[in-house]
């Protein structure tokens, strides 16, 4: 059973890839470079109740599921303390728990409206959960020398890739030009190092 979960990781790489590309089949009109991923989900939106019901639903399974795996697999190794590979499983399964939240809590169908509501509010501070998560994670890789230096260089280069992103993001939020384009380049590189790291860790 536990060879099984090591491969959820690779799994949810893929199936968030595929689960929004579904999704946008129908949202008539939906634009990945213009629309954020949660307008999917958004309020009133074509497909507010399928883009959970395909996303984030089964993603935050399947990362929770991931961490556990991390977690366990290592303590029987390491029964007694507290290593990366456990911090780092910890920090997939808030990935996963704040994916549910996402999902449960819509955003607003204007992403640039001034008085977000409450469940706008928490998707949204549930999503930078998400985002800080992904970033612990792989800077945990970065300064363990438990890890072979190639996957620490990795790291550093996706957390450097998702910061540019988020940046670039930042302002085409302001001009209203292509933040989706920037978030999916920006949320990519994490799930970029989340597969590469579950090969790793079946490995």
């Amino acid at each position: 059973m536990l060879d099984l979960l090591s491969y959820t990781g690779i799994v949810a790489s893929i199936w968030i890839v595929v689960g929004i590309y579904i999704a946008s089949l129908y949202y008539p009109n939906y634009s990945h470079a213009k629309q954020f991923c949660s307008e999917l989900g958004a309020f009133g939106s074509p497909t507010q109740k399928l883009s959970p019901a395909i996303n984030n639903y089964p993603l935050g399974f399947l990362f929770i599921l991931f961490g556990y795996y991390l977690i366990v697999a290592d303590s029987a190794h390491n029964p007694s303390s507290i290593t990366p590979t456990t911090i780092i499983g910890a920090m997939v399964i808030i990935h996963g728990l704040c994916t549910w939240v996402c999902g449960y809590f819509p955003m607003d169908a204007d992403p640039y409206t001034s008085k977000p509501t409450t469940s706008c509010k928490i998707h949204t501070w549930s999503g930078l959960v998400m985002l800080l998560s992904f970033i612990i994670a792989p800077a945990v890789v970065i300064f363990s020398s438990v890890y072979p230096i190639a996957l620490r260089l990795f790291s550093f280069y996706c957390i450097l890739g998702c910061f540019f992103f988020s940046y670039k993001l930042s302002g085409a939020l302001k001009a209203k030009t292509h933040p989706g384009l920037y978030q999916r380049l920006s949320y990519g590189f994490q799930i970029l190092w989340l597969f590469v790291y579950s090969l790793y860790s079946i490995g």
